[in-house]
């Protein structure tokens, strides 16, 4: 209950300083313009989804990777769309790291791609075959 009432302190505290600078209307259109960005974000998470869901089949990011990415997003989204100063704040810094996020593992992988060469087992001299026979009695 005490974070709450440090954050609703701080929201208010900041809004009324930034509207006081850049006046009423400025506010409300900043506030109405990031309601629509984290609208637009949300209607399109399906698609940062199946991006996200491909980049954990392709084994480019991890479990942990995947449910950070997404609750990342949801939470930036629904923090544009509240009204206040702070709020957009921190869900632009949502947006912005999921894109970092985005932009760092498209150029590095996760994880090393698998290499048999170094290690030799007994299997890897078998050729593995199928023996099909035109007799009736196997049909």
């Amino acid at each position: 209950m005490i974070y709450f009432l440090i954050y609703l302190f701080a929201e208010v505290f900041i809004t009324i300083e930034i509207a006081t600078q850049i006046g009423g209307l400025a506010t409300f259109f900043e506030i109405v313009f990031t309601a629509f960005l984290g609208v637009f974000i949300l209607m399109n998470f399906r698609h940062t989804l199946s991006e996200n869901l491909d980049a954990l089949r392709t084994r480019q990011i991890d479990m942990q990777g995947f449910s950070n990415r997404n609750i990342m997003g949801l939470l930036g989204a629904i923090l544009l769309i509240l009204p206040g100063f702070l709020c957009d704040f921190i869900g632009i810094l949502m947006q912005l790291s999921l894109l970092g996020t985005l932009i760092i593992n498209r150029f590095t992988r996760k994880y090393p791609p698998h290499n048999t060469t170094q290690t030799t087992r007994k299997d890897d001299y078998v050729i593995d075959a199928e023996i099909i026979d035109d007799t009736r009695s196997l049909r």
